[in-house]
């Protein structure tokens, strides 16, 4: 029976640790397809003329695929600045154009990530758009001082100091789509202002809130396995969804009976697609520790802005 989840996660695998010979076999089959969208990635970046913005704009980026931490990096290094726009695309979402977000708006208009923004970020104005530079001058005319975009570096269009994460491990293959993982050339890393990795220049802690004795994990981020290594003893199953899923009330419900689960345990991201279901909720906190130096370049970044 075709399973939609099974394809996904085994297409994952193929782009970042392929493994099985059908797999590294067709990565060097598709080979020269990556080199064609290697030349169209380029040739956008050349041919695009860069604009500089009314306000200073920080991006926090990677040049693979699917997830590698910026959520918790940019909400760690923003901190408890003021006047400032999270800016990003919000994937899930099913609404169009230019959305500011609160905390009381519909998952539906705002998307996982930035709903996460609005929850952690108080003091921030997060807005959700397809284009990047709109936003960043709906932020100047708001009054905002400065603009972080989530997921920016492609925007090579938009002057801009750009911090890039590599992924934790890095893929097998340092080939771009679709043979690997690569979004853009790994090449491009010389093109970021800075470029950081876990355990160098940042760590992660997570926590547990509200853990209870029987948790079932379930989660729709990409590349799943990389929780497991945060997780307890006492967790009973694993349900995964693809990234952005959608929940509904009733299937969590169904999973809670089924595992005869106390808690469904689900990362900060899933929470907020999961917090008004009336269900009993254990949440993965994962709290970023940056390097001070990493801060003393992006202000300086800031301060010379003219």
């Amino acid at each position: 029976m075709f399973n939609k989840q099974n394809v996904i996660f085994w297409v994952e695998d193929y782009l970042f640790y392929p493994t099985s010979s059908i797999q590294i076999f067709l990565s060097f089959l598709l080979y020269p397809l990556s080199l064609l969208y290697t030349l169209v990635v380029l040739l956008k970046r050349v041919l695009k003329k860069t604009i500089k913005p009314p306000i200073p704009v920080v991006s926090i980026g990677n040049l693979t695929i699917g997830g590698s931490g910026k959520t918790p990096f940019l909400i760690s290094l923003v901190g408890e600045q003021k006047d400032i726009a999270i800016i990003l695309r919000g994937y899930g979402r099913s609404s169009k154009g230019l959305h500011i977000i609160t905390k009381d708006s519909p998952i539906e208009i705002s998307g996982d990530e930035a709903m996460l923004y609005a929850l952690s970020i108080p003091n921030a104005t997060v807005i959700v758009s397809e284009d990047r530079l709109e936003a960043i001058e709906h932020a100047y005319k708001l009054g905002l001082k400065t603009a972080y975009l989530d997921d920016g570096f492609s925007k090579s269009h938009i002057e801009k100091f750009d911090i890039l994460l590599r992924p934790n491990p890095e893929p097998r293959f340092g080939f771009t789509l679709p043979s690997g993982a690569y979004r853009e050339p790994k090449f491009l890393y010389n093109k970021a202002d800075m470029v950081v990795e876990e355990n160098i220049d940042f760590k992660r802690e997570v926590t547990i809130d509200n853990p209870t004795p029987r948790m079932l994990l379930v989660t729709a981020i990409s590349k799943p396995k990389r929780l497991d290594k945060y997780l307890p003893k006492n967790i009973i199953g694993k349900v995964y969804f693809v990234d952005h899923y959608k929940y509904n009330k009733k299937e969590l419900q169904e999973l809670v009976e089924k595992h005869s689960a106390t808690s469904i345990l689900t990362t900060e991201k899933d929470m907020v697609k999961m917090k008004n279901f009336g269900i009993n909720l254990s949440i993965l906190s994962l709290h970023v520790e940056i390097n001070s130096n990493i801060r003393t370049r992006v202000n300086e970044y800031l301060d010379n802005f003219r």
